[in-house]
């Protein structure tokens, strides 16, 4: 069985085309095959399977099922009847509702006279196509219990096929699974969890009319008829002549310059943590944000307190004297996120860009944190500044920390288990009683010495924030993925907009300006991913939501190479080789242009739009790669032109490098191997 998803979507198809145009993409093996045919579940599955048929060139047909209704609940199906007048019926449902061998049958006749009456009616006379040693792609817009699916392919077995292929758009994981063992393949493009209809994955699923379906039966898919309408070259061609270069990943200023105008905020991300040209394209794209277009900050999907460590650094303040030692603060897993040879290049570039800036009068530009996994270390940095400021706070601020100490010192985790499962104290009323103590007292602290004791006061009220917010966090870590993921990505944006707002405060002639480095997954808009039917946020959506036209994100893809990641959590970095991407996905349809690094965006080029406007597989590799897993693991469905402004591509990427390179990362994997905690 191929093609498993775990991930839950909502509306991920426009309508029933739409995704027989992504499920064209995943049966691309199939394309041209002379021995090929493809059979629509009537009605339902005509339009998809047209859209399959039409893109592999090969011949369609219909296959007509009807569900056998339970006597006076005719919705509530006991077995299916398929053409061939083969019946399927379930034994169990039929015994529980006491169902007579003879309202059984007359459940059947009805059930197939329409039958016989559509077959009639959808062909116009042609006779059926011979699927008799042919491979047969059986396609419908999404199954259920499978009932319907079932009959159909045990009426086909009957005509000896040599190949029997099911492929649906929606169908929930367990049903997908019971059908493997029944068929040579099965392609289900997504397996919404929890799976609640094969509606729920479409925007537009009006019933299917019998004109319709006599319509695309007449409608060619091989020939030279339909020529205009396959589209995959079609996409690749328009990409071809409207991408811009951008060597190594760094587009030309011009095209920068009219993609982000004068927004304030530039999300860039990555599509994966561990690859050299994503972080040396941002740093190059930042540097010339910071140098051209007067923003004031990096806020980095990292620490704050680790962050605000580089931060002191690049202004000029702390004790540090270099870049690596200012990144020595990174120790939590991953390390090499941030202490890599491409971020202590730009912090010393910072570093030197702002002691220029301090003798000729220009604004300095920042290095902050936005994420939320230093629970102990934040607690650590509101004591140590309320002991300068304020002891006597200082000692209320220990007393309700200590709730925390029946954990280890940087295992937010395991607090979080503890207190989820009540194996341990729920801290939650004294994180937010010292965040209230923390905000009541701002003002006071903020006033005593000038700029800087203002940002210390701000350093030190975001890490009482970041406390309360993780104590939520790694409490909601054991009640469900999107939960958690969502008060991370919200308490980033939390973050980006305290920062906006107390940078603000210092530059009066003009509004502060942020850019931010941080994966795919969180600078895109969830709205446009199947995710974000699940109900998962994202940092992109949220700073589109509060910003419209003041922001811009950016997204980054590669098609293969290597990168540096980890094989399990808290594992060391290795450098892993980066399987080429799969059929069907954005990173290939990228690739499929033959051209090396480019810039593509609507925003330049409004013909770039049509082929970024379809669903794709769009790649996620995080700290962790999995190559035995790389579709579950690795993939989920996007719509790109919604997902981001821009999107950069760089067709063949190499691994960032560590500061400490350990053996296995210079050895790397054998080239047998294939290379998420995001």
């Amino acid at each position: 069985m191929r093609q498993v998803d775990r991930r839950a979507p909502r509306r991920v198809f426009r309508d029933r085309r739409e995704a027989g145009r992504v499920l064209a993409d995943l049966l691309s093996a199939y394309r041209g095959r002379k021995d090929v045919v493809v059979l629509g579940l009537a009605r339902g599955g005509i339009p998809v399977a047209w859209e399959v048929a039409a893109a592999l060139g090969v011949p369609l047909d219909a296959f007509i099922v009807r569900k056998l209704g339970a006597p006076d609940h005719e919705e509530f199906a006991v077995g299916a009847l398929a053409s061939g007048g083969r019946v399927v019926v379930n034994d169990d449902v039929v015994r529980a509702l006491r169902i007579t061998p003879q309202q059984l049958r007359e459940v059947a006749e009805r059930e197939g006279r329409e039958l016989i009456r559509r077959e009639a009616a959808y062909r116009g006379g042609r006779p059926p196509l011979e699927v008799s040693g042919k491979a047969v792609i059986l396609v419908d817009d999404g199954l259920a219990t499978g009932a319907s699916m079932f009959a159909a392919v045990q009426a086909l077995r009957e005509s000896d096929p040599a190949e029997l292929v099911i492929a649906v758009p929606a169908a929930p994981e367990s049903t997908c699974r019971q059908f493997a063992g029944m068929v040579d393949d099965v392609v289900c493009a997504t397996m919404p969890t929890p799976f609640l209809a094969v509606g729920e994955s479409y925007w537009e699923f009006r019933q299917v009319t019998d004109t319709e379906v006599r319509e695309l039966l007449a409608t060619p898919t091989t020939g030279a008829a339909i020529a205009g309408v396959v589209r995959p070259a079609t996409g690749v061609d328009v990409l071809r002549s409207n991408a811009i270069d951008a060597p190594r990943g760094l587009p030309p200023a011009e095209a920068l310059d009219e993609i982000i105008g004068d927004a304030r905020i530039v999300l860039i991300g990555e599509s994966s943590h561990g690859t050299h040209e994503f972080y040396e394209a941002r740093a190059a794209i930042t540097k010339w944000l910071i140098e051209e277009k007067g923003f004031c900050a990096v806020a980095a999907e990292a620490d704050w307190p680790d962050a605000y460590r580089v931060n002191r650094y690049v202004r000029g303040l702390g004790s540090d004297t270099s870049a690596v030692e200012a990144l020595s603060g990174f120790e939590r897993f991953p390390a090499w996120m941030w202490r890599n040879v491409v971020v202590r290049d730009f912090v010393d570039w910072l570093h030197g860009r702002n002691a220029r800036c301090r003798s000729d009068g220009r604004v300095q530009a920042g290095f902050y944190g936005l994420d939320l996994y230093s629970l102990h270390r934040s607690m650590q940095e509101v004591i140590r500044y309320l002991e300068n400021v304020d002891p006597a706070a200082a000692a209320r601020a220990r007393d309700r920390y200590a709730c925390f100490d029946h954990t280890s010192a940087d295992d937010g985790q395991a607090y979080g288990y503890a207190a989820a499962f009540g194996a341990g104290l729920s801290c939650e009323r004294q994180a937010i009683e010292q965040l209230v103590d923390m905000q009541r007292n701002a003002i006071d602290y903020a006033r005593r010495d000038g700029l800087i004791a203002e940002d210390d006061a701000f350093y030190a009220q975001q890490n009482a924030q970041t406390v309360r917010n993780a104590e939520v966090y790694y409490r909601a870590m054991f009640s469900g993925r999107v939960t958690s993921w969502n008060l991370r990505d919200q308490h980033m944006a939390h973050t980006l907009q305290a920062l906006l707002d107390h940078l603000g405060r210092h530059q009066t002639h003009r509004p502060a300006r942020i850019v931010v480095w941080a994966h795919n997954s969180h600078v895109g808009d969830a709205r446009a991913t199947e995710v974000g039917g699940d109900g998962q946020l994202t940092l992109g959506e949220l700073v589109r939501e509060r910003y419209g036209d003041d922001c811009r994100l950016i997204g980054f893809t590669t098609y293969s190479g290597t990168v540096t990641a980890a094989s399990e959590w808290g594992g060391i970095a290795e450098r892993k080789t980066v399987r080429r991407a799969l059929n069907g996905s954005v990173e290939e349809l990228f690739h499929e242009t033959g051209r090396s690094d480019f810039l593509v965006s609507p925003m330049l080029s409004r013909a770039a739009a049509a082929p970024l406007d379809v669903v794709r597989l769009g790649r996620a590799i995080g700290v962790i790669y999995l190559p035995e897993t790389e579709r579950q693991s690795h993939y989920y469905h996007v719509r790109p032109s919604e997902q981001f402004d821009a999107i950069i591509h760089v067709d063949k990427t190499r691994a960032l490098e560590p500061l400490e390179i350990t053996s296995q990362w210079t050895v790397g994997e054998t080239p047998e191997t294939y290379p998420t905690g995001l």
